[in-house]
């Protein structure tokens, strides 16, 4: 006996309706893409000739729109008929929806269903994602020292915790080498966008905790669910991104998070040792992500900002360090802020242990452990209290704005040497000398030079002072 085509689809439930289906597209597709595209879909009802499928997250059923539309469309109509449509379900938490948007056409896929599923990730009757941020609250943006090396990055860093999401620094790529404050500015980022945004959640992750939490969600056959928490987080940072390098199976699925994120307006920051360019072993897809918002270097710090960070740091231990043991330091310490913290807290803790004071003996005795020869430099301290001694004047004169001229004499010597013997900035060398700019000590520079070219007497002195320095910078 022959049944009626509409007796033949009332024996049938949604999840055979979808079994078939998936024997349709198995034999069009490949069979990774099948896997991957196809298998974690969930059939959840059939009514009135509409199929309704639950996708893992939007971006999910863009994909499906995008690039299997016809293969869908066919199964759909071989299986239920020319009426037969499909509707799709987006996996979201108790309190959002995605939207419930008509087929333009029968049997044309792409309906939002109006219900939403539960999020396993959501705790019951809370509106927002509870995780906790990792971190670390004492990394913020007033004890960030902003210099040229790292204002762009800095600036940028504020702009996002005003809007997140919301500027054009969507991503935002900070790279540079090791021990220059990446990590400091992704927390600092961070933490104000809780302090201004409570209702955001914001989420910091290392490379190597987010591959690990990859590779644990494939053991437990639930990347859908892991792509799912991701995406509802409002301000992700990633440190040190290179590792993604050979990860093929992480780089897939943090491509496809970052694009749920940033199509939904969310902010990614991310943090690296290389520019996006220089990045080796990650898909191009991936690479041409990173570019999509600002890239923003961190330099080595200049002498100043070296010295600002020192003397912030040792502030806030309540420490008051002379000026020559800061600059002392700071030159023999270039290219790493967390180098200039470990001289710092093993001064302190030598200075504590052993009853001393925090002085240019200690400072030179810790230095080398981190450096394997202390830079032969001079201190601008050193300079002022050597010149103040040979003409027998006080030093806080030398240093100050008194302008009786062998004073006057005794700081422009100073401020020369100062130029000719260190590495120090000429705004920094002014500021040492009674807060005088660079303008002055450029002129300072030249008075000397002038009076050595007519006064012979003078030149001898000054070349007498040329000798002890060298013999000081040799001791």
């Amino acid at each position: 006996m022959v049944f009626p085509k509409y007796i033949y689809l009332m024996a049938h439930d949604h999840i055979s309706y979808w079994q078939n289906c998936l024997q349709i597209i198995k034999r069009t597709v490949s069979p990774q893409s099948f896997k991957t595209w196809f298998e974690p879909i969930r059939p959840i009802r059939f009514k009135e000739n509409a199929l309704t499928i639950q996708v893992p997250n939007k971006f999910f059923y863009e994909w499906l729109e995008e690039h299997y539309v016809t293969v869908l469309k066919t199964a759909i109509k071989s299986e239920i008929g020319d009426k037969g449509r499909l509707e799709y379900q987006i996996l979201v938490d108790n309190h959002r929806q995605i939207g419930n948007n008509p087929a333009k056409e029968q049997g044309a896929p792409g309906t939002f269903s109006a219900e939403s599923i539960k999020n396993p990730f959501v705790i019951p009757g809370i509106k927002k994602l509870q995780i906790d941020p990792q971190l670390n609250p004492s990394y913020k943006f007033e004890n960030f020292i902003e210099g040229d090396c790292n204002k762009l990055a800095r600036s940028a860093g504020i702009a996002i915790t005003n809007n997140p999401g919301g500027t054009a620094f969507n991503p935002l790529f900070v790279y540079g080498d090791v021990g220059l404050g990446k990590t400091h500015l992704g927390h600092a980022i961070g933490n104000s966008v809780i302090e201004k945004f409570p209702d955001k959640t914001v989420l910091y992750v290392t490379t190597e905790r987010f591959t690990n939490q990859v590779v644990q969600s494939i053991k437990n056959n639930a990347v859908n669910d892991f792509m799912n928490f991701y995406q509802m987080v409002d301000v992700l940072i990633v440190d040190d991104i290179q590792f993604l390098a050979k990860r093929t199976k992480t780089q897939e699925i943090f491509f496809n998070i970052f694009n749920i994120l940033h199509q939904s307006g969310k902010q990614i920051i991310m943090t690296s040792d290389r520019p996006p360019k220089d990045l080796q072993e990650i898909e191009e897809r991936l690479v041409s992500r990173f570019k999509w918002g600002l890239s923003a270097d961190l330099k080595s710090p200049e002498f100043e900002t070296r010295m600002a960070i020192l003397e912030s740091k040792m502030s806030n231990e309540g420490v008051d360090l002379p000026n020559e043991v800061t600059e002392f330091i700071c030159f023999n310490i270039q290219n790493n802020i967390r180098e200039l913290e470990g001289v710092m807290i093993s001064m302190i803790a030598q200075a504590s242990l052993n009853d001393r004071d925090i002085d240019l003996n200690l400072a030179k005795e810790v230095i080398k452990q981190f450096v394997s020869q202390i830079n032969k430099e001079i201190t601008v301290e050193n300079i002022a209290k050597l010149v103040a001694e040979h003409f027998e004047v006080p030093l806080e004169k030398v240093q100050g704005k008194s302008r009786m001229r062998n004073y006057v004499i005794a700081r422009q010597l100073s401020m020369y040497f100062a130029k000719n013997f260190t590495s120090t900035s000429l705004k920094l060398i002014g500021k040492n000398f009674g807060d005088r700019d660079h303008s002055t000590v450029l002129y300072s520079v030249k008075a000397v030079q002038d009076m050595m070219d007519t006064d012979m007497l003078f030149k001898d002195t000054v070349v007498e002072l040329e000798k002890k320095l060298q013999m000081t910078l040799n001791t």
